[in-house]
């Protein structure tokens, strides 16, 4: 099973990705570890991406759907994959279809812009162990503290109102053309995102046949 998760920030996506690796027996591909993973190695890409960021540039989309390419062919992704984060644009999909990445399922959390305003506005995170807590859904026992060290809580850069909004316009525009993009090539589905982990889980793994 060849996996793409899309959605706006906040929608729940890395929420259920510990699921599909369990329902499916298959692995998350991370487009931030798997460029480590190549500069570590010094693979002939990966070479071009030290060089890149050591000048404090960007890697370019070429580069890391190469990347993606080239791990997709490894052994261990032989029974599937899923990739969250990636593709980012249309761009970067079509990039994949040239490089052979084929995909079986595009899921897309569908979620309202208010509610993810909501959802990431009222989310804390502890800036010692990276838990993660929200005001309604999750709140910390102790006011604004972490329940696990005490540290307290702040709300990340990307949490903040005008970034939230500055990231769905983003998402909107650059983004979800790649569901459109994808409605010939593979099987699109569409999941409510806005219920509980709990909810989306069993609509997505119905969904599924899992």
């Amino acid at each position: 099973m060849k996996i793409i998760l899309t959605g706006a920030p906040g929608s729940g996506k890395g929420s259920q990705t510990p699921n599909l690796e369990k329902w499916f027996g298959i692995s998350t591909i991370s487009t931030g570890n798997m460029l480590r993973a190549q500069v570590a190695e010094g693979t002939p890409l990966g070479v071009q991406a030290k060089e890149i960021m050591a000048r404090g540039g960007l890697v370019s989309d070429d580069i890391v759907i190469g990347m993606l390419a080239d791990s997709i062919a490894e052994d261990r992704y032989k029974a599937g994959f899923i990739l969250d984060g990636v593709p980012r644009t249309l761009g970067q999909a079509k990039m994949m279809t040239e490089k052979g990445v084929a995909i079986d399922k595009v899921i897309v959390f569908d979620v309202p812009d208010e509610v993810i305003q909501k959802r990431m506005s009222g989310r804390r995170v502890c800036e010692v162990d990276g838990s993660t807590y929200h005001v309604v859904t999750n709140p910390p026992q102790n006011g604004n503290k972490c329940d696990k060290c005490g540290a307290e809580l702040i709300v990340r850069e990307d949490d903040k109102p005008e970034t939230v909004m500055a990231r769905l316009k983003t998402y909107h525009e650059q983004t979800e053309p790649i569901i459109e993009y994808y409605k010939d090539k593979a099987d699109v589905i569409i999941i409510n995102g806005d219920q509980t982990i709990d909810e989306v889980a069993v609509e997505l793994k119905e969904a599924l046949g899992a």
